[in-house]
């Protein structure tokens, strides 16, 4: 395998990075079998790098995908109605509908997004990551609710989306966040019940890269069509500004990587993780376009960016390796996540890397 060249502009990586998995999959057999997340996420970084090249073959691939999920009466032909994963694809049904006017994606949006309303909570309110999963909050949950029933809400008239998952994201950072580190543990059952759960708290044990990167990717795509005036967007404004500035402590200075137990890099089995860098390096470059951080947080940015490119790597066909992430994982102590495998251009992490480089190709202007 060859090393990557840093001459290439962030946008140019993120076309490298869509068509490396589109050179390996059809549209409709992105795994797993289902509407999920996985494919979600990296047809989300597709979509938004679509909107800024303009690049056909971007939009036809992700339509294809959605095309084979999403039948000619609105239904979706396969997914669980209890994991917050399998609703966030739905974000990129807004897309489709704008653009085609096709009922079918109008219908399955009004078959994902009601689907909150009646969802099983926690004592305090809070969501369920999974059905199988009882009163467990993730931070991952976020990321997929949250968006699509916020941009739902903006275009369908609904407000009452907005304060839920407003409520939703305080509910979250209460009870997740660290008052020493400034970071948010992986999840929190309120009842305490989960093998993983502190019998007093009832946190998660340890501070999980991609978890914490997810909380702050999700809270700005919700500002984009949250309400300016929203009650509660100002307090959820200081919540990503003190968890990115909280990151910032924890980037390697030798490589501008972040590791997979955030704040444990001193030790020595601890590994450097490219999917939560480059969220983490999306976040913080976000926030500064927004007016959210300083333009000095930029340098972290830059420096997470160019700690995973530096990783990168062609096979023989010349198409972009990303090594280094994590498998999707459950919550667990600082073994569980230290002896997690990492793939290849697996479709969460490749989506990582793509809404890292288009947003860093904003900051590129």
């Amino acid at each position: 395998m060859q090393t990557a060249s840093s001459l290439m502009t962030p946008i140019q990586w993120a076309l490298k990075a869509c068509e490396a998995l589109m050179n390996k999959f059809e549209p409709e057999n992105l795994p797993p079998d289902r509407f999920h997340y996985h494919q979600g996420v990296f047809l989300s970084g597709m979509e938004k790098c679509w909107r800024q090249t303009g690049d056909q073959k971007l939009y036809d691939y992700m339509k294809g995908w959605v095309d084979s999920q999403i039948l000619e009466d609105g239904s979706i032909k396969k997914f669980m109605s209890d994991e917050l994963d399998d609703i966030q694809p739905g974000v990129l049904l807004f897309t489709l509908y704008e653009q085609t006017g096709d009922d079918r994606y109008k219908k399955a949006l009004h078959t994902l997004v009601p689907l909150l309303k009646s969802w099983p909570t926690n004592p305090s309110g809070g969501f369920w990551h999974k059905g199988h999963y009882p009163n467990q909050m993730w931070l991952d949950g976020l990321y997929m609710a949250g968006p699509i029933a916020v941009q739902f809400a903006k275009t369908f008239g609904e407000s009452d989306y907005f304060d839920m998952m407003a409520f939703q994201a305080l509910l979250m950072e209460k009870h997740t966040k660290d008052p020493v580190t400034g970071l948010l543990y992986h999840g929190w059952d309120e009842t305490r019940q989960a093998k993983w759960a502190d019998p007093v708290t009832g946190l998660a044990p340890e501070f999980w890269g991609r978890a914490i990167g997810w909380y702050p990717v999700a809270l700005l795509e919700m500002f984009e069509y949250m309400p300016e005036d929203h009650p509660d967007k100002a307090k959820l404004v200081t919540i990503v500004q003190d968890l990115l500035i909280a990151l910032t402590k924890y980037q390697d200075p030798a490589t501008g990587l972040w590791y997979q137990v955030v704040d444990k890099g001193d030790r020595p089995d601890n590994w450097h993780e490219n999917s939560c860098t480059a969220l983490y390096a999306h976040a913080i470059a976000k926030a500064v376009r927004f007016g959210y951080l300083d333009a000095k947080y930029m340098d972290y940015a830059w420096k997470g960016y160019q700690g995973v490119i530096d990783t990168l790597k062609f096979d023989e066909n010349g198409n972009v390796v990303i090594g280094n992430i994590c498998i999707g994982t459950g919550i667990g102590d600082y073994a569980h996540y230290i002896n997690r495998p990492t793939s290849e251009n697996d479709l969460h992490g490749a989506g990582a890397f793509i809404l890292m480089c288009v947003e860093m190709n904003l900051a590129d202007k």
